[in-house]
Order: C-alpha cells, then sequence, then structure tokens
C-alpha cells in the first residue's frame, strides 16, 4: 500500500508541475521552462519516494521493467491503477486552481494535453508523432533501465532520469507536448475531452511500445550492465 501511495502522489505531482508550468506559466517560462519543470518534478519524486516505490510514476515505466524481469505482473497493474489515478487527480487538480483566472477558458486553454495534427503545436503528423513516442520512450527506458541496474545505489541516479525528460520535452514538445508516460496523457485527456480523448490511444500504445522494446533489450542481455544483475 505504501508504493501505491507513493505512485500516486508522484504522478499527481509530475502532472500539476509539468502540465501546471504549461497552462500556469508557459507564456513566461516559455518551452524550455516546461522541458525543466517535467525533469525536476521527477529529480524531485526520485529522491522522495523513489526509496519507497522506485518513482516508476509513468505506466510506460513499470511496463519496461516488467519486461526487463524486474517485477511481477500482479505488482505492475497495482501501480498502473495507482499511476492513472494519480495522473487524472494531478489534472482535475490543475484545473481547480486554472479556473480561479477569469480568463481561463477550458476549451482554448486546455490542461496541458498531448496531441497531434492540425491545430496542435507543431501541427506534425500522425506518423511523426507515433514515431517519436515511440523512440523517445525507447531511449527514456534505456537511461531507467540502466541507471537503476541492480546492484549498488547510484545517487545521481534521479538527476540522470529527471535530466533525460528535459531533453525530451525539449526535442519534442512542438511534436506531440511529450507524453512518453500513458498516465500523464490520461489526466489531462479526460477532463479536457473532445479530440485529446480521441488521440489519447496513441499516447498508451507508443510508450508501452517504446518501453516493451527497452525493457527486452536489458532482458536478453545485449545491454547487459557490467554491475550484473536485472
Amino acid at each position: 500500500m505504501n508504493k501505491m501511495i507513493a505512485e500516486f502522489i508522484g504522478t499527481l505531482t509530475l502532472v500539476l508541475f509539468g502540465c501546471g508550468a504549461a497552462v500556469l506559466a508557459g507564456g513566461d517560462v516559455g518551452q524550455l521552462g516546461i522541458a525543466f519543470a517535467f525533469g525536476l518534478a521527477i529529480v524531485a519524486m526520485a529522491y522522495g519516494i523513489g526509496p519507497i516505490s522506485g518513482c516508476h510514476v509513468n505506466p510506460a515505466v513499470s511496463f519496461g521493467v516488467f519486461v526487463a524481469g524486474r517485477m511481477s505482473m500482479g505488482e505492475m497493474f497495482q501501480y498502473w491503477g495507482a499511476q492513472f489515478a494519480g495522473g487524472l487527480a494531478g489534472a482535475a487538480l490543475l484545473f481547480v486552481i486554472a479556473s480561479g483566472a477569469a480568463d481561463y477558458n477550458l476549451a482554448t486553454n486546455g490542461l496541458g494535453q498531448n496531441g497531434w495534427g492540425e491545430g496542435y503545436l507543431g501541427e506534425y503528423s500522425l506518423t511523426s508523432a507515433f514515431i517519436f513516442e515511440v523512440v523517445m520512450t525507447t531511449l527514456f527506458l534505456v537511461a531507467i533501465l540502466g541507471v537503476t541496474v541492480a546492484g549498488p545505489a547510484n545517487a545521481f541516479a534521479g538527476l540522470a532520469i529527471g535530466l533525460t525528460l528535459v531533453v525530451i520535452h525539449i526535442v519534442g514538445i512542438q511534436v506531440t507536448g511529450v507524453s512518453v508516460n500513458p498516465a500523464r496523457s490520461f489526466g489531462p485527456a479526460v477532463i479536457v475531452g473532445g479530440t485529446a480523448i480521441s488521440q489519447l490511444w496513441l499516447f498508451v500504445v507508443a510508450p508501452l511500445i517504446g518501453a516493451g522494446i527497452a525493457g527486452a533489450l536489458f532482458r536478453s542481455g545485449l545491454l547487459e550492465s557490467k554491475a550484473g544483475g536485472r
């Protein structure tokens, strides 16, 4: 139960800080500021709840860890439940806060939801969005699985993972808003509805494919760490 509470809080924090930067301060901090908001939220939670649950705060991370052979399917599903609930709670809390501004409109301002195509940020195609999410989630999980391999604790693991997420956002915010995390996409999409809901499938399927690729690389030994173990 402690792990599930930690994953709920961690995912809520990621959505509130990351999407909150986009919705509440995007005009002031810009794309770079939003990228760092997502990354630093992960750094903070990695050290805050990492010792409790491992700070997955992302169903794709839990799936990659499962495929790599580091957690059971049953535990993975429990993590998923806590993560999706946390993502929805974080988006709901952000909506309540944002609604306090007289000029805020959900349909116009949104909640930092992911997307692609006409009218969405850089207006990239479905193909570009899908490829981006698969590739970036693969690379993200390679970083995560690499720095968290069994062995001596890596004091800089949280920083490495957070900075990787920053770089992914710097590169890809204009493409999809950057998901690499089904729970991060789920919360805002459920509340915003419309196109965000109809496009949500990509931000579930593509990250899981990417995470599965990374997990398989580690499980097969193709990315075996010198530290040993899986």
